[in-house]
């Protein structure tokens, strides 16, 4: 008698089970899957992958073939060897069929493959998979291999995946040790869990339990709830401050009320759009040149509209208004005719995008982060240029006493050019932190003009430090009354605050000190 050899009746089984899968019933096909996800074949991940993707068919002869798209058809491989059959019709195969409750078991028998793999993030993704479709097996499959697990990340989410199946067991014991573990965590599903618990299981030292650690999660759901919007105030704040700084520049030293500054702003928005049309190819470095770019190319407009008309009205401020009110409206309509009257398109980086998830109701945006950042260094820059150099001494001069720094040899006009043109600048810059955030068009300086108005008065004219404090109290206000009122009327809130302010300290928090301050 003719005795085959184990590996050629191992082929075989498996062979077999393979075709199983193409059985008329969908409960023999989920014998199948089991069948094949039990043998430990170093095809059979493949071949169930294959499946969930809907790219496992049958030839007519009966051969079970993995299948890829071709411009002449389907290309196959041999679900068992691996080999390649060649190009044939999408006519030549059948594709196996597959319900819901089939791709449930699919993914919990990759998920199970996945657990043996030595990455440890592929790993964690399994158990997340299983958690999420989690039965008594596949609980206990985790229990199993809990023990082995050296990665503290997976292991964590392992005793989670425990612990949730735990809270349906009869042992109050084990339903009390469940939501220990389950105390720190802040999942939904979780948190259906365990008010599930907490109001239907028979024991009431466990419901109590159950009810007290809900109360845990959701007051630490509130606190992180609270840091969330925090950090969209300081955002916002940020956004506030970058806009203000070159306003409370022009507007401390020269007493210019410059309603052009918000389209100052917009040029350097626009410069960013042009950057990226210029390099199309080098997106991940478009900011970092464009940062520079807005700056000239703000700072020389503003250079232009000093020199061109604000030098001609110093004194003047109602003049000043009524001239720069104007220019806006011609950079306006400028960027309408040279460019387009509807808004353009500025790609965030990659290295912008996206969130930084800190837990499972905590997620931060990257953008508003880094604009976050990229504002502080601005400001830090700005103080360390008016407290270090020769040209913010003399702003500070001229700030000071203007009369008193012409007398000593301080050219005040051309201090008052280079400032405008610094304050122009920082504008710009401001321009290409707002491209990442909102809307790029003819109109994004109106949006924000009174706003920073608002910050420089509010924090005092003139003082950097007054317009850091102002912006971001202004932007945390802001962010803390929307909730509450709505962001209209919490616009309107921090404007009669803003008055009400005003008419209490005129000069606003850190108002200007010095002999000649009214002279302003």
């Amino acid at each position: 008698m003719l005795m085959l050899p184990a590996s050629v009746l191992a082929r075989d089984d498996f062979a077999q089970k393979l075709t199983a899968l193409n059985a008329g019933s969908f409960s023999g096909k989920e014998s199948a899957i089991r069948e094949l996800a039990a043998t430990g074949h170093e095809r059979a991940p493949a071949i169930l992958k294959a499946l969930l993707e809907g790219r496992l068919y049958c030839r007519e002869d009966g051969t079970i073939v993995i299948v890829a798209e071709h411009e002449d058809g389907y290309q196959l491989t041999d679900a068992i060897s691996g080999a390649g059959l060649g190009v044939v019709e999408t006519s030549a195969v059948k594709r196996i069929s597959l319900n819901n409750s089939l791709r449930s078991l699919l993914r919990e028998s990759m998920a199970r493959f996945d657990l043996e793999s030595p990455d440890a993030a592929i790993r964690l993704a399994a158990v997340i998979e299983l958690t999420g479709h989690l039965g008594p097996e596949a609980a206990a499959l985790l229990r199993q291999r809990l023990p082995d697990e050296q990665d503290a990340g997976v292991r964590d989410a392992m005793e989670i995946a425990v612990a949730l199946s735990d809270l349906t067991s009869v042992d109050s014991a084990r339903v009390m040790q469940a939501l220990a573990v389950l105390q720190g965590s802040l999942g939904t599903e979780i948190r259906g869990a365990i008010a599930n618990v907490s109001e239907n299981h028979p024991d009431a030292a466990v419901r109590k339990k159950a009810a007290q650690t809900l109360a845990s999660i959701e007051g630490r759901i509130r606190f992180y709830g609270f840091v969330e919007t925090l950090f969209f105030g300081l955002s916002m704040g940020s956004i506030l401050v970058l806009i203000a700084i070159g306003l409370a520049i022009t507007f401390g030293v020269m007493g210019v009320i410059n309603m052009a500054h918000g389209e100052l702003m917009m040029l350097g928005a626009y410069t960013t759009y042009a950057v990226q049309q210029i390099f199309p190819n080098h997106i991940e470095l478009s900011l970092l040149i464009a940062v520079p770019a807005a700056f000239l190319v703000s700072g020389a407009a503003g250079v232009a509209i000093e020199r061109g008309v604000i030098r001609f009205l110093y004194g003047r401020p109602l003049e000043t208004l009524l001239a720069t009110f104007g220019i806006s409206l011609i950079l306006q309509q400028l960027v309408r005719t040279l460019i387009s009257a509807q808004n353009v398109a500025v790609v965030t980086p990659q290295w912008m995008s996206g969130s930084w998830q800190i837990n499972d109701v905590l997620s931060l945006t990257c953008n508003r982060l880094y604009v976050f950042i990229f504002a502080m260094l601005v400001f830090a820059a700005l103080v360390a240029l008016l407290k270090r150099s020769r040209l913010g001494l003399e702003v500070r001069a001229v700030a000071q006493n203007r009369a008193m720094a012409r007398a000593v040899g301080i050219r005040t006009g051309w201090v008052d050019a280079l400032t405008f043109s610094l304050g122009s600048g920082i504008a710009g810059v401001a321009g290409v932190a707002l491209s990442q955030l909102t809307n790029v068009g003819p109109n994004l300086g109106q949006g924000y003009i009174i706003d920073s108005f608002m910050v420089v008065v509010f924090g005092g004219v003139g003082n950097l430090w007054g317009t850091l404090v102002g912006g971001i109290s202004l932007g945390v206000a802001n962010k803390f009354l929307e909730p509450m009122a709505g962001a209209v009327v919490a616009k309107i809130l921090v404007l009669v605050f803003i008055i009400l302010f005003i008419q209490k300290r005129p000069r606003g928090l850190f108002p200007q000190k010095g002999r000649a301050v009214e002279a302003h």
